[in-house]
């Protein structure tokens, strides 16, 4: 048998999302599964911390301790500067090929 679950142990585990988007729980569940959360409950509070940032891929920290996660949003260098910019929200998978 493994070590014994230390409830105050604090666990980091970074994703890379795109941002107001609900992931898929599928991907969520092999990384949040075994710490006891549900990944349903995981991608949309991702989506509601994320919101601001509609449309960028941006990496999401959540630490989990104690079976609360608690979710940091880290931009990338590239979406603070599209941010900065004020760029116009665009659908990933119809707009390609974009000049700024």
């Amino acid at each position: 048998m493994g070590p014994k679950f230390d409830p105050s142990e604090v666990k980091v585990i970074k994703f890379r999302v795109v941002g107001g988007e609900v992931g898929a729980t599928s991907s969520l569940a092999p990384k949040v599964g075994p710490l006891g959360l549900s990944p349903k409950k995981i991608g949309e509070d991702i989506a509601k911390a994320t919101a601001d940032w509609k449309g960028l891929k941006i990496t999401v920290q959540l630490n989990v301790q104690n079976r609360q996660a608690t979710i940091a949003v880290c931009p990338s260098a590239a979406a603070l500067i599209i941010k900065a910019l004020k760029e116009p929200h665009r659908d990933r998978k119809k707009v390609k090929n974009i000049k700024h």
